[in-house]
């Protein structure tokens, strides 16, 4: 299928007098925002993994220390291509301002963006790498009583990360999920809620001390505990757009691909935390 000047909103078009805006906003991927990403420039990207640590052990003055090592390991990530194309008319890209390419260009790269956060927060996906409801060792807390009531839950989730030598860098939730979490209260007498203000970014909610972001990539009834710098994006090449004008010669149109290619690294699964309701 092709885009045409028939299909495209009068804002496209040379006769609307007012300024595009283009909506939605562009965002970031929510699993790069809260993981954090690396670039790497290999197919293969090895990340090294300390299992056990060498030991120490009291010694008395002057005799022999004893010699230990440290158990290694690796994970290996080979980041796949996520990419998409579109074609529009040559009418299209002459008549609109700005540049319907560009648009389009960038509405893939949004795109990416959420077929990115869907790939990282399930467990398989078709073509693509396993994500995060992958990991076998991630650390669940179960909510009892089968509904958000408090943020007990969510300080169990600091303290087991805490407890295996990790950080939490932020819980992501389910819109609907994120929302009951807003409206819940301090106490049955009080009208504060929950979720903490960031002084620092007022647009930012936090729980337990940690930033709480919303995708709804996420599924009902769980909320993940993304650990800081150990479970993140691979970027093999970032989204790269390209225009060409000779694929569709025929029918005198403008291919626009946008392409990604990337995979997930875990090396600490006992850090993710994964804070289920207990009916889902």
């Amino acid at each position: 299928m092709s885009m045409f000047t028939t299909d495209a909103n009068k804002a496209f078009l040379p006769d609307d007098i007012g300024r595009l805006v283009e909506q939605p906003d562009q965002r970031e991927s929510v699993a790069i925002q809260v993981a954090g990403s690396v670039t790497t420039g290999s197919t293969v990207f090895r990340v090294p993994i300390v299992t056990a640590d060498p030991s120490a052990a009291w010694t008395d003055e002057a005799d022999e220390i004893s010699a230990s090592d440290a158990t290694l390991d690796e994970v290996n990530v080979q980041p796949l291509k996520l990419a998409g194309l579109t074609v529009i008319s040559r009418e299209l890209a002459d008549d609109s301002s700005p540049a319907a390419q560009e648009l389009v260009g960038r509405g893939l790269a949004r795109d990416i963006a959420r077929k990115l956060d869907s790939a990282y927060f399930a467990a398989s996906t078709a073509k693509g790498p396993d994500g995060i409801a992958s990991l076998a060792d991630a650390n669940e807390v179960e909510v009892e009583d089968g509904e958000w009531s408090n943020g007990d839950p969510f300080q169990e989730a600091v303290f087991a990360a805490e407890g295996v030598g990790a950080r939490l860098a932020g819980f992501v939730a389910n819109p609907t999920d994120a929302l009951t979490l807003a409206q819940l209260k301090e106490s049955d007498t009080s009208n504060r809620p929950l979720l903490q203000p960031d002084p620092t970014q007022p647009t930012r909610r936090m729980i337990a001390g940690v930033p709480l972001h919303v995708s709804p990539a996420v599924e009902d009834g769980v909320v993940w505990g993304i650990p800081a710098d150990l479970a993140y994006v691979v970027i093999r090449t970032g989204t790269r757009i390209d225009v060409d004008h000779s694929a569709y010669f025929a029918s005198d149109s403008i291919g626009v691909r946008a392409v990604m290619r990337v995979g997930f690294a875990f090396p600490h699964e006992e850090a993710v935390q994964k804070i289920t309701l207990g009916n889902s």
